[in-house]
């Protein structure tokens, strides 16, 4: 299995179809990393809509969503469903973060997040505002996820840094 970026090289450059939910609407679009530049992003990798260890991962995130943006970063959740589950899972639960679609799995595979038999491992990378790895959590089970006060505290550093 790939070991994905290592922390200090530059995050590897992608662009996803997606969609976020904004008001009533779910707003599609392609997300490329690169153009987030400026900006610090945290990529949520999970392996499903509507499981229960992802839907609470999301909804934590989304609920939190002030304490990223106070911090000058975004939040994109990546899985291997199509926009379409996004759009209902977004719905579903009210989150408020782009969620992306991996369908074919090369974003994951060049994360070192591609897993045989279960899809995606779930996994969170911090990303500078000047495109570098800066932290990474890759869980080996996914039967829990990185804290919102970690994430947020993890970011506090890249930009006190």
């Amino acid at each position: 299995m790939a070991s994905g970026p290592q922390l200090g090289s530059a995050a590897p450059d992608f662009t996803l179809p997606g969609g976020v939910l904004s008001g009533e609407t779910f707003e599609r679009a392609d997300y490329r990393l690169s153009s987030a530049r400026g900006r610090s992003v945290v990529l949520a990798f999970y392996p499903g809509d509507n499981t229960s260890v992802c839907t609470k991962q999301l909804c934590s995130y989304s609920s939190g969503m002030e304490a990223f943006e106070g911090l000058d970063a975004g939040v994109w959740g990546i899985s291997p469903q199509g926009v379409d589950s996004h759009e209902s899972f977004a719905r579903a639960f009210d989150l408020r973060m782009p969620l992306l679609a991996d369908e074919g799995r090369e974003t994951a595979r060049a994360y070192g997040v591609s897993a045989p038999g279960i899809g995606v491992r779930r996994a969170v990378f911090l990303i500078g505002p000047d495109g570098v790895l800066r932290w990474k959590h890759v869980s080996l089970l996914g039967a829990t996820f990185q804290s919102l006060t970690t994430l947020t505290d993890r970011l506090s550093g890249i930009k006190d840094a």
